[in-house]
């Protein structure tokens, strides 16, 4: 895309505003690192440009300390006190519908993240918000606790002007058709090849 102009321009009846503004359904996949960062810049994005924000963590600990969860929520709160940027809503298990790694069957966590994109569903019905990050909710699809074909229809018939950004590995492929924007991290080098665990500022 040259200086952001599109190689081709659909005979689809639409104005180039109109095109413009289409919603966005995004997915990042892969196994390299930078899936759910990516999906964060996004976020910020839209929050700069006064669109409500909501991130559903699917898979990481409720106990689990991230960054941007902290930064976010900075934001939601300069939002409220003096009207700049979006508001912001920051779910992840153990919270709510969420669910969390505590005793129970894999039964147990199969219902609970199915009752998360019911939740979720109803958001995009309702319109609630108008930027959408389900965090590694690739996974739950992987695993069948969440049925794809219902996710890919809820997401592909989305009222209004929401965009939805996806994140994790082994996405399935009907999602990934029926996405327009696809990104698969690859990894080419990592420092836990070298033995090193994460650190403080870069991995959370």
């Amino acid at each position: 895309m040259p200086q952001g102009r599109p190689l081709q321009v659909p005979d689809d009846g639409l104005s180039t505003k109109a095109r413009r503004n289409t919603p966005v359904l995004a997915v990042h996949t892969g196994p390299g690192k930078g899936k759910s960062t990516a999906a964060f810049g996004m976020a910020l994005r839209a929050w700069n440009a006064g669109l409500s924000v909501a991130v559903f963590q699917f898979v990481k600990s409720a106990k689990w300390k991230v960054g941007e969860e902290t930064a976010f929520t900075q934001l939601g709160q300069l939002h409220q006190q003096h009207n700049v940027g979006g508001p912001v809503e920051w779910h992840k298990m153990g919270s709510g519908w969420s669910w969390s790694r505590k005793a129970g069957s894999e039964v147990d966590h199969a219902a609970a993240a199915a009752d998360g994109w019911t939740e979720i569903s109803h958001r995009l019905a309702e319109q609630r918000h108008d930027f959408y990050v389900l965090d590694e909710f690739t996974y739950p699809l992987k695993w069948g606790w969440v049925d794809v074909d219902e996710v890919v229809d809820v997401l592909l018939a989305r009222p209004g002007h929401q965009h939805v950004v996806v994140t994790g590995r082994d996405a399935p492929p009907r999602l990934i058709d029926a996405a327009d924007l696809v990104t698969e991290m690859t990894k080419v080098k990592h420092p836990m090849d070298a033995g090193r665990k994460g650190q403080k500022g870069i991995e959370w």
